[in-house]
């Protein structure tokens, strides 16, 4: 089998290279730049556009049997470099690997066999993970960069949260984005000036964004309440999801995303497991069990500040992991495993109970967590109206957007009848 090599991206790197970074979750990752930037990183720039001809490019280079988000990634590296606007031999790429069984452990080894067929076998590559992997060329960070990243993705997640249940009901438009920016701005500037990126600062912080955006004028109507999981990329990504949440909230719907920090818990959370029942690394497991405590410590003192100011939070993670008890055992962990179906299970239970299920064709963990478990879903939760979409370069947004119009469809007959009962029950 032939080894397609590529430069490492190395310490001596940070000073005078461009990191280009795909970006995944614009909300966080513009705060992740800062601290990223702000911890000896030269330039950071995330790439979040994307078109037919990047996934075409992406397809040029990796077999379309591999999963999506790779395509779309691979051809947004190649159509970076490509376009002049870097100098390619100060241009590093960074891409993350999830570090279990899913494919995406894999993207960077085709990020580098595309590299190397396309003429840029020079160009260094970082991996993100915390697994191990790529001992060579994991991205280089300090304690401190860590913690501002940590920072970074909590407050991103809270912003997140309270952009989307504020939205939807403001009275003057533009009062929500504006609010956004006004956060995002700050935080950007006090990550870069080493405030408040300390543990003991962030409930502060959270309830101060809580109570700004509780002071929007809104008008709360009866609106269609739509959840959205799935793969985390496709999940996240406006480019993997052809602007998902933007086609919901032009349907008059309020959008419920969990935040990515789940993700890190969920991650946590099965090191401990494969510790505690089968031995494998005891030591990693040791230190996933007190950065599981942390981070869900860090979940409930964010949620108590959003409930505080009227929105909706989810609990604890612990809490979390407990509800895809009887629908799906803690030992299925391939992709997002049961963290998929722990939150489709906490949104139905909180008032989401129409639910976008997005997913990469052809991701077998993701459908079998899915797709997979929405008839004993319905099951248990009559109520449940959940859609999987498949998002692939050969499906076309048209059809998706009419397969979630017929979601929406069925939800907005369920909240009229909701209300025809209720005004049955106050006569």
């Amino acid at each position: 089998m032939t080894e397609y090599l590529t430069p490492n991206f190395t310490k001596d790197m940070l000073n005078d290279y461009t990191l280009l970074v795909p970006n995944m979750c614009p909300i966080q990752f513009r705060l992740v730049k800062s601290a990223m930037e702000s911890e000896g990183y030269h330039r950071v720039e995330l790439m979040g556009s994307g078109s037919s001809e990047v996934t075409q490019l992406g397809l040029k280079y990796v077999h379309n049997d591999t999963c999506y988000p790779a395509l779309i990634v691979i051809g947004q590296f190649l159509d970076a470099l490509n376009s002049g606007k870097y100098d390619v031999h100060h241009t590093a790429l960074l891409i993350t690997q999830s570090g279990g069984g899913c494919r995406a452990s894999n993207y960077i080894k085709l990020l580098r066999k595309a590299l190397v067929r396309s003429g840029y076998d020079y160009v260094p590559v970082a991996s993100a993970n915390a697994s191990g992997l790529e001992p060579g060329s994991t991205m280089p960070w300090t304690p401190k960069m860590l913690m501002k990243i940590f920072a970074a993705m909590e407050y991103g997640d809270e912003l997140m949260a309270l952009r989307n249940q504020t939205y939807p009901y403001e009275i003057n438009k533009g009062d929500t984005e504006a609010c956004l920016e006004k956060w995002l701005v700050r935080l950007d500037h006090d990550i870069r000036n080493n405030r408040h990126y300390l543990i003991p600062q962030f409930a502060g912080m959270f309830k101060a964004m809580a109570k700004d955006f509780a002071s929007i004028p809104m008008k709360k109507e009866p609106k269609v309440k739509v959840g959205v999981v799935g793969e985390i990329y496709v999940k996240f990504s406006p480019t993997g999801n052809n602007n998902l949440a933007a086609f919901l909230e032009s349907q008059d719907c309020e959008v419920n995303m969990p935040g990515v920090m789940g993700y890190a818990e969920y991650c946590c959370a099965n090191w401990v497991m494969d510790a505690e029942n089968y031995g494998i690394g005891p030591k990693m497991g040791k230190y996933a069990k007190i950065g599981l405590d942390i981070m869900d410590k860090v979940g409930v003192s964010m949620s108590r500040a959003m409930k505080k100011y009227g929105f909706y939070a989810p609990g604890s993670f612990r809490e979390l992991m407990k509800k895809p008890e009887g629908i799906l055992s803690l030992g299925t962990k391939m992709g997002e495993g049961w963290l998929l179906t722990g939150e489709m299970v906490e949104l139905i239970e909180g008032g989401y109970s129409n639910i976008v299920c997005a997913q990469p064709f052809g991701c077998l963990p993701n459908h079998i967590v899915g797709k997979g478990v929405i008839n004993k879903l319905r099951e248990k939760f009559p109520e449940a109206n959940v859609t999987p979409v498949d998002y692939d370069p050969s499906a076309t947004k048209v059809n998706q957007e009419n397969r979630i119009k017929l979601m929406l469809a069925v939800a907005k007959d369920n909240l009229k009848n909701q209300g025809v009962q209720l005004q049955e029950e106050m006569a």
